[in-house]
């Protein structure tokens, strides 16, 4: 009889133990979602600018992958968030422009909407970025600094109350709201958009920074980048080398001077450490609730920044320094393999979508353009070669309209208005002086060029009555 209860004990604690592992593996990570609004790639310190301090978002890189070629599909933030929402191109997503909502057929395969229907918590903080009537109710929290129909968010929130705050500070405590709230309430889907390193629109735009944060690298000279010179902005042409140029005039206001350089930039930089900060605030709170070794954090930009190359500002076009942007994948489940790994594949902002729901084991629909970042890496799949890349709002003489190929080796670019080319060799020419586009010796490479380019517009470029649509609902930011 006891050796029958010892043998029974023995296989109840065996049951015990495999229900448990069981149950660890089957355990669904949280997922945090970090976005900056127009932060280029080099604007981290673990990307190799030794002058901004970003020591949170460095360790994040150093304990995960650190994607050193990350781009956008269009440099623009209403179409790359949707972009990042769907996993789709802007032709399949039909986001043009600041105010049109995405349709019900898009929004139900966004990955927040497919985490909902199997079992998610969703969170949003921060600017949604896509259209006047964000989805709101599909989320358990909801923390919207647009609200009211704006397109922007204001730097400093001011509250029913009277009480007025930081954006980057509203959305920090916002940040450690919701994981008080939900932090044992099943795995949850955190997504955050930050303003910053935004600037205010306006006439001149302006930073606002953080108080506290004024005196931030006030003893530094940030150097000038090696194109901020009006030669560089004398050799465009003549459609695009315009006072209504939208990157030139911005240039103007922010960056026409050293000193309002210096000042900006600085800036700029105040406020990626801004957000740096919080991150650090939302690790240590994930680590006092005990939920730090099952959350997965993805940080990224929406596009890149122009900040004085060829005496511009902006986005928009189709520069390394546009289209360019930092993306971190933290995933504290992961092997020491892909930790503290520097990837060199190109990836992309339609990747996020399909790589949240993959870790999450949530289908990933077909209709998404984007692959599973995690593959990549780990070389279960092919890394891409190539991308398409479009840019459709406004057009000339505000933002003329692009279109080009970029590949590991060589971008082509088309201002289709004009049917004007570039073709630069990237890791011979980074910041992109030489135009090959008239060269003879290149010749072969252009026709290539051309020849992938249509093949890809064919393939994702918009349409003859999507591009009417986009003529006739022009609308400013």
């Amino acid at each position: 009889m006891r050796h029958n209860r010892k043998l029974f004990c023995l296989l109840m604690i065996s049951f015990l133990v495999i229900s448990i592992n069981i149950i660890a593996q089957n355990k669904k990570p949280n997922i945090i979602f970090i976005l900056t609004d127009d932060q280029r790639w080099d604007a981290l310190g673990v990307m190799g600018n030794t002058i901004l301090k970003t020591p949170n978002l460095d360790r994040l890189a150093n304990n995960g992958i650190l994607f050193q070629n990350a781009y956008v599909t269009t440099s623009i933030c209403c179409v790359s968030r949707a972009s990042i929402l769907s996993g789709k191109y802007e032709s399949k997503h039909n986001i043009h422009n600041f105010s049109t909502d995405m349709k019900p057929e898009i929004l139900k395969e966004t990955y927040p909407q497919l985490l909902k229907e199997t079992g998610y918590n969703l969170g949003f903080i921060g600017k949604y970025g896509v259209g006047l009537k964000p989805p709101k109710e599909i989320y358990n929290f909801w923390f919207n600094t647009e609200e009211g129909g704006k397109t922007q968010p204001d730097y400093i929130q001011t509250f029913s109350n009277g009480r007025k705050l930081h954006d980057t500070d509203t959305l920090d405590n916002a940040i450690q709201t919701f994981l008080g709230e939900y932090a044992k309430s099943g795995p949850f889907c955190l997504s955050v958009s930050f303003k910053a390193p935004h600037e205010q629109d306006g006439n001149p735009p302006k930073y606002f920074v953080q108080p506290g944060y004024e005196s931030l690298y006030k003893n530094v000279i940030i150097p000038n980048p090696i194109t901020a010179k009006e030669a560089y902005w004398n050799a465009f042409p003549d459609f695009f080398r315009t006072e209504s140029n939208f990157a030139r005039s911005r240039w103007k206001g922010l960056l026409g001077t050293p000193e309002l350089y210096q000042e900006n930039v600085k800036n700029y930089y105040r406020l990626i450490t801004g957000v740096d900060n919080a991150v650090g605030r939302m690790m240590a709170k994930l680590k006092e609730l005990g939920i730090d070794d099952n959350t997965v954090v993805i940080f990224m930009g929406d596009n890149g920044m122009m900040l004085g190359e060829k005496n511009l500002e902006g986005k928009w076009y189709g520069y390394e320094e546009s289209i360019r942007v930092p993306l971190i994948i933290y995933d504290p489940r992961s092997s020491d393999k892909i930790k503290n790994y520097k990837a060199q594949q190109i990836v992309l902002n339609i990747d996020i979508a399909p790589t949240i729901l993959s870790l999450t084991g949530a289908p990933v629909p077909k209709g998404m353009e984007g692959v599973n970042l995690m593959d990549v890496v780990q070389a279960k799949m092919p890394a891409r070669d190539n991308f398409f890349y479009q840019h459709y709002f406004q057009g000339s003489p505000n933002i003329p309209k692009v279109e080009g190929v970029v590949t590991k080796d060589f971008k082509y670019m088309k201002y289709i208005e004009h049917d004007y080319e570039e073709l630069f060799d990237i890791p011979h020419d980074p910041h992109e002086l030489d135009n090959l586009s008239h060269n003879p010796l290149f010749t072969q490479k252009l026709k290539a060029m051309r020849k992938l380019f249509t093949e890809l517009r064919k393939k994702h470029g918009i349409t003859e009555l999507q591009q009417k649509k986009i003529d006739k609902n022009k609308t400013l930011f």
